[in-house]
């Protein structure tokens, strides 16, 4: 197959290129660097890396028109500030559309798509979140633009699957507690927790089910989730155990604050009929594979969608 993975050298998207690579895919991955990194991929014959925006609508239409992928993967995403509505209509609205139409332009067979847990809203009405749930994105910038470019795909009548994401975590992972937990730790800071809960999956678990979507499994809407959420002082407590801190540090409880969730789980029960039977790697095993992954690479900004006046 040939397939055009954008956000190419962020998390999900460095992992889905490196198992197309293995199995003798050809791929082209474009970033513009805001949260990926030139050295998640290694040289390959059969990748090309363009350092670039989805947002150039030329260079999309360039790209998609001279490649002809069987599949596009859409992973490129602005999370970094809540605050920086330009940047996130830019890549995740303007950039998303243009590749909505670039696929349709050049007769792209599949698109993959991702959509954060978010466009539920901070109140979800159901638990688990069903896929009927209505999409209420509208607390934030992020699962607004998100969102938006969702219904552009989904008027767009092209054959594609969206993975609306449980936290995906493991290594790469730049965003969430768990690179700021690192961070904070390693720096002899106090941490805190929220009595938040949160279904924590691997991104190597994911990256293996949107392989199989490239190939033509599965349409429409479907929930990346385990099904099951764990509190975030198990995280926590897992980067503790994987740092082997002899101090073994407690973390502060705090009440939510006001733009955060207490519970956001995901009914996957409708990616398990279609997608087959998924081995979901153990809490413990992510957080470790995550941390060996900062030690060697540092955590690169430890970002985060909400608005705290100190993350962690």
């Amino acid at each position: 197959m040939k397939v055009l993975v954008t956000g190419g050298l962020g998390q999900i998207g460095s992992h889905v290129v490196e198992m197309l690579l293995e199995r003798g895919d050809e791929v082209v991955a474009i970033d513009n660097l805001a949260t990926g990194r030139r050295e998640h991929l290694a040289e390959h014959d059969k990748l090309r890396v363009v350092i670039d925006t989805i947002a150039n609508k030329e260079l999309v239409d360039q790209l998609v028109s001279n490649f002809r992928p069987d599949a596009i993967v859409h992973t490129a995403a602005s999370y970094k500030d809540p605050d920086d509505w330009y940047n996130d209509t830019l890549t995740n609205c303007v950039g998303g559309a243009n590749m909505v139409d670039a696929a349709k332009k050049f007769g792209v067979g599949r698109f993959v798509y991702f959509q954060t847990a978010l466009c539920y809203g901070l109140h979800p009405l159901q638990q688990p979140i069903r896929l009927d749930h209505p999409r209420l994105p509208s607390s934030s910038s992020y699962s607004i633009s998100k969102t938006t470019n969702e219904f552009y795909l989904e008027l767009s009548g092209l054959d594609y699957v969206t993975f609306r994401l449980a936290n995906v975590v493991g290594p790469r992972n730049v965003a969430g507690p768990l690179p700021i937990f690192y961070q904070r730790l390693k720096d002899g800071k106090q941490c805190f927790v929220t009595q938040a809960r949160r279904d924590f999956v691997f991104v190597k678990d994911l990256a293996r089910v949107v392989v199989k979507a490239c190939d033509g499994v599965g349409h429409g809407a479907y929930h990346f989730s385990s099904g099951q959420d764990i509190a975030i002082q198990e995280l926590y407590d897992a980067v503790v155990n994987a740092m082997d801190l002899p101090s073994k540090p407690h973390a502060e409880v705090k009440e939510l604050g006001p733009d955060d969730v207490f519970s956001i789980l995901l009914d996957p029960s409708r990616t398990f009929e279609d997608f087959g039977d998924i081995q979901f790697t153990p809490l413990q095993e992510t957080v470790s594979a995550a941390i060996e992954y900062y030690k060697q690479h540092g955590t690169l900004g430890e970002y985060t969608h909400l608005r705290l006046q100190d993350k962690q």
